[in-house]
């Protein structure tokens, strides 16, 4: 299990892992780069091509003799849930996969917010020089306290110089091309009714994928409606563990 975009490992504990732990399950939380101590202590920053990450981990893992090296199953959270599944698009040792919630394209809240043509928004973005952006940029998130701390903290994270070097980065992080369906292994897409920034984007990875899958929408009235399933993470996380519990591949 992983978190995301500005979680630590210790998180995962309340968000999963005490869940599989109580029904049996071996558990290992771990930090990639832009997350946790990998940041903070060895400023590693993130990285798009997250199969990278997760590869050396499932090395580990199936090194070690108490675990059944066909019944390993990954958790991405938040931003996670668009990191896991790119891992498991080329990793294909993922027994089972979860995507909590399912994320499509990390660019999409600012490009929508930017507004235009998304290639020629792409093209300015990437540009060496685009001062009418920048300003519009500004604008927009001095608009905005979430987006005024999440470009602040995103530049720290992806080591970007300003914020459409930042925005420019974001566009790594993305599923499109139907990269997920290169995805075999079963998976669990979990999506929030009220979700802040991603709505709509579980919807999209689940209609991407190829493979054995599942669809869990968590709503307001269980209060479960939140990113994540912030203020739900029990309901949350029993069901996401019963949901991959349940397959076939892994099912004890």
């Amino acid at each position: 299990m992983h978190n995301g975009f500005d979680g630590t490992g210790e998180e995962m504990h309340f968000c999963g892992a005490w869940a599989a732990f109580t029904r049996g399950y071996h558990v290992l939380i771990f930090e990639g780069p832009g997350q946790g101590r990998a940041i903070h202590r060895q400023q590693l920053r993130f990285r798009p091509d997250w199969e990278k990450v997760v590869t050396p981990v499932f090395d580990y893992v199936l090194s070690r003799p108490e675990v059944d090296r066909t019944r390993v199953a990954l958790l991405g959270l938040s931003m996670g849930g668009l990191l896991a599944p790119r891992a498991a698009a080329f990793e294909h040792r993922i027994a089972a996969l979860v995507a909590h919630d399912g994320i499509y394209d990390m660019s999409d809240p600012i490009l929508a917010a930017l507004r235009g043509d998304r290639a020629e928004l792409e093209r300015r973005i990437r540009s060496d020089s685009a001062p009418e952006l920048d300003a519009l940029l500004q604008q927009i998130i001095s608009a905005s306290p979430v987006l005024r701390w999440s470009v602040s903290h995103g530049m720290w994270v992806m080591g970007a110089d300003s914020p459409r070097q930042l925005v420019a980065k974001l566009l790594d992080y993305s599923l499109r091309g139907r990269i997920s369906a290169r995805i075999t292994c079963p998976t669990l897409v979990c999506a929030a009714e009220d979700d802040f920034a991603f709505l709509g984007h579980p919807e999209r990875l689940y209609e991407d994928l190829t493979c054995p899958r599942t669809f869990i929408k968590f709503t307001a009235e269980e209060g479960a409606g939140a990113h994540c399933e912030a203020g739900a993470a029990t309901l949350a996380s029993a069901r996401s563990v019963h949901a991959f519990a349940g397959s076939a591949v892994i099912a004890s």
